[in-house]
């Protein structure tokens, strides 16, 4: 089609329909990314309020702050390939001798533990941190949730107060038996 036989008229309502398109198009980008900014930084504003809100809920408890935004990395394999996998939880805590991971959430669906983001999060927490189990902060409602997931026996998460304990009777059985040997010999 040779646009030098079209009317002046046409051509110039084409040109501004598809530049009026391409400012339409334009401007609701524009306002998406703006929004979305926007949203992200009420996001990170409400989960900062919830944090400080949470740690002092924790304290009130009589929990021990061991640690706040602790990371870790820990090692799987991938077709016989180790990977490390980096993870940061929100508190590491501490209540008597038990240590726990605390993970804070706030809004109407993240604190739900049939919320398969949140769940898990808490399972990878679980095996990833050297802790004796996890803790769901719900900073909105004050509440502070135990989660135990069903492991299998002798799984990664299993509480190390359990090898720390044998240690323990190993050095004191070792200690008598020495100290029996001493005497004897004595």
């Amino acid at each position: 089609m040779d646009f030098r036989d079209m009317p002046p008229e046409l051509l110039l309502a084409v040109a501004g329909a598809a530049l009026s398109f391409g400012l339409v198009q334009t401007l609701r980008l524009a306002w998406r990314r703006a929004w979305q900014r926007r949203r992200l930084s009420r996001c990170r504003a409400q989960g900062a309020a919830g944090e400080a809100r949470a740690e002092a809920l924790l304290r009130e408890l009589g929990y021990t702050i061991v640690g706040r935004q602790v990371a870790v990395s820990y090692g799987v394999q991938i077709d016989g390939e180790p990977v490390s996998v980096g993870l940061r939880a929100d508190y590491l805590v501490a209540h008597g001798p038990r240590r726990y991971v605390a993970e804070v959430k706030t809004g109407r669906l993240a604190p739900r533990i049939d919320t398969p983001a949140t769940r898990r999060q808490l399972l990878e927490y679980r095996v990833a941190f050297d802790v004796d189990g996890v803790l769901l902060v719900d900073a909105e409602s004050r509440r502070v949730r135990s989660v135990v997931f069903p492991l299998p026996a002798g799984a990664a998460a299993a509480s190390p107060y359990g090898a720390r304990l044998a240690w323990v009777l190993a050095a004191v059985v070792g200690g008598l038996v020495a100290a029996m040997a001493a005497r004897s010999a004595g």
